[in-house]
């Protein structure tokens, strides 16, 4: 592939769908200079069409609809003036990959199974760049990562975000190094056995800098979402804006290599046409994964614990090829923080889906049966919620397991981590659990050495009645809750997302160290065992006492054995135990006549005979 530098010079072809516009005009020029105007052509359904004089460089432009004011492109591959500033094209041939001989993750397995990592671009490293994070790829490598997955890096408003409120959908935040950064990432991340997942966000654009309804339908009154009105996918115009989404998809696997999708909020894509939007996109990402030969995976956040999220399309499902399970992050939490506030206290127990059991039995629940709300009510909701998963039909690794995810942190008051609320031994029974289920396991970043640092709550909005609006909005919602206004971070202070980005002394450091050796050596025991590679639900098996505080988690011959109490005590097994795997407590934790002795806050992996 030749270089930037060494390629021809050509002409570029700009276009855009405006269908309502009776002119287009293109303004080619960056900020600060006297842009040229030229008219553009219209063109069958809605577009326009512009052509360059040849040009080695890239291009600074911008369309004006109607003589309006210039707005960027809403394909957009590149925003380095900000996101109310031109647009910049971005040649994606220009970058001389290294993946030649890429299959794809688990060597070329695939997603499902999956050590999945989490991370913040603008929070993985002090640099807060996709650069400054291959270096920290090794790390990862050593941990025994399968997929990395970075939050959304679409142009945002500002400095630092956590990425949800983009507003420009395929380009890649400036900050972060542009979209020839995510390439370079990409291609690092593959020649050390690593897959990429982009946390994309086609539910809503954020407050500023959405500049969509100046082109044309991409919003409908017909449907409302948490963040106003809905993206138009079933009324008028809504087959572009449907292709906008698809289209886009279709870029980050074919033009950056990436290998899976995380789809945010998949729920509030409204959706009321003969075939829903998630089925095409899953069917057309079907043809290109057999175009590339390599597997191709979307990954749904899905609020409405359904497994048709995750059945093929030819069975009438949506075709996602897995989802978060929040229900699985909830019951580890309850049992071992003791929480039960807000959406948390169903998940307690000894409450309207589970009145014959606690906290524990809630746990068991999900980890075999996936969800808790699976038809049963749901307080938190106030209405019945969600369908039982077929355990003998549905893969368990279809769902992502975790004890903390960037939702489940950042959206605390003060994004304290599950090792602020815990003891060491109860967050590595949590761990445990989750890296020895049938799930997909997915670490969130520096859970692994039980950061000391939070992750908090960060915007960087321009506009002065924005950035007191968010910052009072948070500081409110809290202290209703019962918090000190002054205790709750300020989103807009640099201080607080600053105070996010992890220390990377700690890693080598006493506990943290610890922590990390069990994170690392659990997932060395789960890919070296073949019972806990095994996706069927219908063969786990868990028992537990809500009272005693205990619970086995069993999975062919080998078992997870927790005390979730504070003092040492025999668990009963339900086989005679042949040895022990792994043990949080080594010394402490012995094969007893009944079980396995373990002492308070302990855990361990064993084989059963």
């Amino acid at each position: 592939m030749a270089r930037q530098q060494d390629r021809p010079a050509l002409p570029q072809e700009l276009r855009v769908w405006a269908p309502d516009a009776q002119r287009v005009a293109v303004h080619v020029g960056a900020p600060g200079e006297d842009p040229a105007v030229q008219p553009m052509t219209s063109a069958p359904g809605g577009w326009w069409f512009w052509r360059s004089a040849p040009t080695r460089g890239p291009l600074d432009y911008a369309f004006s609809v109607d003589g309006a004011e210039a707005r960027p492109d809403p394909r957009t591959a590149w925003q380095p003036h900000g996101v109310h500033g031109p647009s910049r094209t971005f040649d994606t041939e220009a970058h001389e990959w290294r993946d030649g001989t890429w299959a794809g993750p688990q060597q070329g397995l695939g997603t499902l199974g999956a050590v999945v990592y989490e991370l913040h671009v603008g929070t993985f490293t002090p640099e807060g760049t996709l650069d400054s994070a291959v270096a920290r790829l090794d790390h990862l490598v050593d941990l025994g990562v399968d997929v990395v997955e970075l939050m959304p890096v679409a142009a945002f408003d500002g400095r630092w975000n956590w990425g949800y409120d983009g507003v420009a959908p395929y380009a890649v935040h400036d900050a972060y190094g542009g979209p020839a950064a995510l390439q370079r990432f990409v291609d690092a991340c593959h020649q050390r056995g690593l897959g990429v997942c982009l946390d994309v966000v086609y539910n809503h654009l954020g407050p500023a800098g959405n500049y969509l309804g100046t082109f044309g339908p991409y919003f409908t009154e017909a449907h409302h979402t948490p963040w106003g009105a809905a993206l138009n996918l079933d009324q008028d115009g809504s087959r572009e804006v449907r292709r906008w989404i698809i289209d886009n998809a279709l870029r980050w696997f074919r033009d950056f290599h990436v290998d899976a999708l995380r789809l945010d909020a998949v729920h509030e894509l409204r959706d009321d046409s003969g075939r829903h939007v998630l089925a095409e996109l899953s069917d057309e990402v079907a043809g290109l994964e057999e175009q590339l030969g390599r597997p191709l995976a979307l990954i749904a956040e899905s609020d409405l614990n359904d497994a048709s999220m995750v059945t093929p399309t030819a069975e009438g499902g949506r075709g996602m090829d897995a989802q978060w399970d929040d229900d699985v992050h909830h019951a580890l939490h309850v049992a071992l923080t003791g929480e039960r506030q807000g959406y948390y206290a169903d998940f307690a127990g000894y409450s309207p889906p589970m009145p014959d059991g606690g906290p524990l039995t809630v746990l068991a629940k999900t980890l075999t049966e996936v969800f808790l709300h699976d038809g049963r009510w749901s307080s938190f909701r106030e209405s019945e919620w969600g369908r039982p998963v077929d355990r003998s039909a549905v893969d368990g690794r279809r769902f992502l397991g975790y004890l903390q995810t960037h939702d489940q942190v950042g959206n605390r008051a003060v994004g304290d981590r599950i090792s602020d609320l815990v003891t060491p031994g109860q967050q590595a029974i949590g761990a445990a659990l989750y890296l020895t289920s049938a799930f997909t396991p997915m670490v969130f970043m520096g859970e692994e050495w039980a950061a000391s640092t939070p992750f908090q709550f960060f915007t960087d909005f321009g506009d002065p009645d924005l950035r007191e609006a968010v910052s009072e909005g948070r500081r409110s919602e809290f202290a209703s809750h019962g918090w000190d206004f002054e205790d709750v971070p300020d989103p807009q202070d640099e201080a607080t997302y600053r105070r996010s980005q992890l220390d990377w002394a700690e890693p080598q450091e006493g506990d943290h160290a610890r922590m990390l050796a069990w994170y690392r050596d659990l997932i060395t025991l789960r890919r070296g065992e073949a019972d806990l590679s095994d996706g069927r639900l219908d063969v786990v098996d868990v028992s537990c006492h809500d009272d005693d505080r205990w619970l086995v988690l069993r999975r062919g011959s080998v078992a997870t054995v927790a005390n979730f109490a504070g003092d040492p005590q025999v668990v009963p097994v339900p086989a005679e135990v042949a040895g022990v795997l792994l043990a949080w407590d080594p010394a402490s934790t012995t094969v007893a006549e009944a079980g396995l002795r373990l002492p308070g806050h302990g855990v361990a992996v064993v084989r059963l005979r």
